[in-house]
């Protein structure tokens, strides 16, 4: 079975909660991976970070039927890094699901104002 989710979120709303939650919003949703890459981004970091946040909200929507009231998620079971080329990669850390995913793939787009993540899943 094929699985889509998509999402997009204002940039602002991500900055708001980083710098006024601070720590504790950022080791919430991201992992140190993460937090690191968008950091190292300077000028664009908070779209960096919208765009991850918005590609896990978009997993999240791909596998409501396989995740749904069955395992307790956290934000972090999903990291999102990227390859030697640029592009985005899940890494599933929850075995639950980790085992229920034949293949996922996600793309990030963002701008000064927005980021949109799609998320295309195959459920075994």
């Amino acid at each position: 079975m094929i699985r889509c989710g998509t999402d997009i979120i204002e940039v602002e709303r991500i900055k708001d909660g980083i710098e006024n939650i601070g720590d504790k919003f950022l080791n919430r949703i991201y992992t140190e991976t993460e937090i690191e890459y968008c950091n190292s981004k300077k000028v664009q970091k908070y779209q960096s970070f919208a765009g991850r946040f918005a590609a896990k909200e978009a997993i999240f929507k791909a596998l409501t039927d396989v995740i749904e009231n069955k395992y307790k998620i956290e934000w972090k079971d999903f990291e999102i890094i990227n390859n030697e080329e640029g592009k985005p990669l899940v890494i599933i850390n929850n075995e639950n699901i980790k085992n229920k995913i034949k293949d996922i793939d996600i793309s990030i787009s963002h701008c000064k104002s927005y980021a949109q993540a799609v998320c295309i899943a195959e459920i075994m």
